[in-house]
């Protein structure tokens, strides 16, 4: 997520690069930008997205095989690479010290080389940031955009991509966009890891918040200094995707409540929200066809609210009916039927006859020195290997304090590809709903 609106948490997004050496030499032969694009982002593509939820680790090789392989495969593969959420060079303080710089061309330098190290043939920095912005519209940087097969777009702060890229207020491409928008829908991947992923989203694109006032306070159009708040870009990101709302990070810092918030308020009926370290694979990017899959060491929760109902009671707000879906690697699911696929998954018997254990931070709260990622989660599975059929869990804070309600549907049973542990999780009913501050348990 944005530098702005990120989690008190560390973000695991960025990345340091072996220093800027041949930077200069690339920004050299760059000639004076032309007037800039006046073409209005339209989300029609036909190619592929690689889009990664943070935290994505330097050994992946399944995710970094996969973009790869959607690029060419190994010795064919050119991937252009937009850090242009970093930092720029000219805010880093370390920027002349290739062991601790923190900035755009370290960055695209440090993923580049990572692409080779994973098979590509080439792969290379787009010098486009905030130091550069006139390059987002020049014809030479366009030139090698077209000698791509495959993108890759950097963490950080995904506002810093609609400066850079989006010509800002005006939100029309500029010539560098429009050039991958090109590509992508004559058939190249698009990959990006937590901000490059977010920046990937359509309408309502989420620029930061955490779950609690969110659920509390509802979402904001905006983009805010204050990390807590709630905010969304109404016109989006670049509109790659078409299926759904995105997040990020998000059973590492909770975000399931401020997604389903965001939604309930936007009126979306899908949000996509990807663990770290795992990806959502979209073939037929952008276009009513769209399908995922899931690959990656954790999984993306499916948050479903065609069937849902929100609104504000003398006690909060609440949400009724939504359905929570979570997929791990090797599944895949159709947005337009609804429907998960998991051809290597076996249902399984609960196990446990025992209470399913009390979870007093469902959306693990920055303000719980002692709170667990992956909290709704672990709870959901926790019901799974239950032969309950109900489980509740409940905020942090207190005023108020919000309760989920997880229920299995009738038949239901998790799938594992272990044939011991539940792992994926199809279509619980999901509900929240707010205490009366003076009913809540004290701490």
């Amino acid at each position: 997520m944005n530098a702005h609106a990120h989690s008190p948490r560390p973000s695991r997004g960025m990345r340091r690069g072996a220093g800027a050496a041949g930077i200069a030499v690339c920004l050299a032969v760059l000639g004076a930008a032309p007037a800039p694009a006046s073409v209005t982002p339209s989300g029609v593509g036909h190619g592929s997205l690689v889009l990664v939820g943070g935290g994505l680790k330097d050994d992946n090789t399944q995710v970094y095989g996969e973009i790869i392989r959607r690029a060419g495969g190994p010795g064919q593969a050119r991937i252009g690479v937009l850090t242009a959420a970093s930092v720029p060079a000219s805010q880093d303080p370390n920027a002349d010290d290739p062991d601790t710089c923190s900035n755009s061309a370290c960055n695209g330098a440090y993923y580049a080389d990572l692409f080779k190290r994973h098979g590509a043939a080439d792969a290379q920095w787009i010098p486009v940031d905030l130091d550069h912005i006139a390059n987002a519209d020049s014809d030479a940087v366009v030139a090698q955009i077209n000698s791509m097969t495959g993108f890759f777009f950097g963490g950080g702060d995904q506002y810093r991509y609609v400066t850079s890229l989006l010509h800002g207020e005006q939100h029309t491409d500029s010539k560098v966009l429009a050039a991958i928008r090109a590509k992508l829908k004559a058939g190249a991947v698009v990959a990006g890891s937590s901000a490059g992923a977010q920046i990937a989203s359509g309408p309502d694109m989420l620029t930061g918040g955490d779950s609690y006032p969110g659920l509390r306070d509802g979402s904001r159009p905006g983009y805010f200094d204050d990390p807590t708040v709630l905010g969304y870009l109404p016109r989006g990101g670049f509109g790659f995707l078409r299926s759904g709302l995105l997040d990020t990070h998000t059973g590492t810092n909770g975000r399931e409540g401020r997604s389903l918030r965001l939604a309930a308020d936007t009126g979306h009926d899908l949000v996509y929200a990807l663990d770290e370290d795992t990806a959502l694979v979209v073939d037929d990017a952008g276009s009513a066809r769209e399908r995922v899959k899931v690959i990656g060491s954790q999984g993306v929760s499916v948050l479903d609210l065609s069937g849902a109902h929100a609104g504000d009671g003398p006690t909060g707000w609440h949400l009724h009916n939504a359905r929570y879906t979570y997929l791990t690697s090797g599944d895949s699911y159709d947005p337009r039927t609804g429907r998960a696929a998991t051809p290597d998954k076996h249902r399984l018997a609960p196990t446990s006859h025992a209470p399913v254990p009390p979870n007093t931070d469902v959306f693990y709260s920055p303000a719980n020195v002692e709170g667990t990622p992956y909290s709704l989660r672990g709870t959901a599975r926790a019901l799974a290997a239950s032969t309950r059929r109900t489980a509740t869990a409940t905020t942090y804070e207190n005023d108020p304090r919000f309760t989920v309600t997880l229920t299995e549907p009738r038949g239901f049973r998790p799938l594992s590809a272990d044939g011991r542990t539940p792992q994926t999780l199809l279509d619980l009913r999901l509900d929240i709903d707010a205490d009366r501050p003076d009913s809540a348990a004290q701490r």
